[in-house]
């Protein structure tokens, strides 16, 4: 277990770490709620490397937070909503997709209390170096992988969708963030939807190209969630309102200082940093925290929709019970 002041910075050992994150078993159990070595902190879900950490945006930002934080690590934001639900987090965030999948289901112990809205082009359909496949249609017939209950699954549906296909046209192949990076890099796959530093590691070290950006078929929101129990507890309520104000800080930060943070991020995920430069100059929208809103409720509800007329969650599910405004004064207005 991390602390706000110990994490790493290199790539080294990545793969490991990624594969120990995606099963989630070493946080879940020594973090649950009766565990020792996190008790009194906030506990706090890590989606993702780079610019998706806050460990990394903190220390940057030269930003100490004043009380204390445990992080754990996870390669997507379903398994941040199964530690949500087992007790096991305080505080985490994911896409609009993961908690679609959790309304389905019996067990919703989080709940959604804001957004931050941001950057689509860093998720993407990703092809092989020397693939033929020029446009979405060429994706019929062909083995695309993507991570479940993930935006990955959702865009690529949307893509689909936008030139006649459906999901049964491909070959849709569910896999974790590491276990798809290992069969696009070997073959396996001819195509990857992927979101984050694995697109910029994947045309790095392999020459992949990217066939399209999620840009116009997500809405760019990141769903804030924090288990139920925080409500009832108002010391804890008050470390989310205070990690909240950080982070606000933090993306500030990053905004205005976008070369440092390129530098930085670029030598946390390993990858030259023009490779991240470029990424940054093509961002659909800075990073922001907002408040929850009509506008947000509605956009997750339509992502919900989809699912259900898919087939893919078994009914229509109504999000807005998922959704709770006490942490509104918090956060900014869109």
């Amino acid at each position: 277990m991390v602390t706000s002041s110990e994490f790493p910075v290199s790539s080294a050992g990545w793969s490991r770490r990624m594969v120990l994150a995606g099963t989630g078993a070493a946080f879940l159990a020594g973090c649950g709620r009766g565990g020792g070595a996190g008790r009194g902190a906030l506990r706090v879900g890590i989606t993702g490397k780079g610019e998706n950490d806050a460990r990394l945006l903190f220390s940057a930002a030269g930003i100490v937070p004043d009380f204390p934080i445990t992080y754990a690590e996870f390669e997507s934001g379903h398994l941040v909503v199964e530690a949500l639900n087992s007790g096991a987090l305080d505080f985490g965030g994911m896409s609009e997709i993961p908690p679609v999948f959790a309304a389905a289901s019996t067990v919703q112990s989080f709940r959604q209390i804001g957004v931050l809205h941001g950057d689509v082009n860093n998720q993407a359909v990703l092809v092989p170096k020397g693939s033929t496949i020029t446009g979405l249609a060429g994706l019929k017939g062909k083995r695309v992988g993507y991570v479940r209950a993930t935006t990955t699954q959702y865009f690529l549906i949307q893509m689909l969708k936008s030139v006649g296909l459906g999901w049964g046209d491909i070959e849709p192949v569910a896999m974790s963030v590491a276990d798809g990076a290992a069969a696009f890099e070997h073959g396996a796959l001819d195509a990857w939807a992927i979101y984050g530093f694995p697109i910029q590691r994947a045309i790095a070290t392999q020459g992949a190209r990217v066939l399209r950006t999620a840009l116009g078929f997500l809405s760019g929101n990141y769903v804030i969630s924090v288990h139920r129990d925080v409500f009832g507890d108002p010391a804890r309520a008050d470390l989310v309102g205070r990690y909240l104000k950080l982070t606000r800080q933090a993306y500030g930060w990053a905004q205005a200082n976008e070369k440092e943070w390129a530098r930085v991020v670029a030598g946390a995920i390993g990858v030259p940093v023009a490779y991240v430069e470029a990424q940054f100059r093509a961002k659909s929208a800075p990073y922001a925290l907002r408040r929850v809103s009509d506008e947000a409720i509605a956009s997750q509800q339509a992502v919900a929709d989809v699912f259900a007329a898919a087939g893919l969650i078994g009914r229509r599910v109504d999000m807005r019970p998922l959704w709770d405004t006490r942490f509104n004064s918090a956060l900014p207005e869109a």
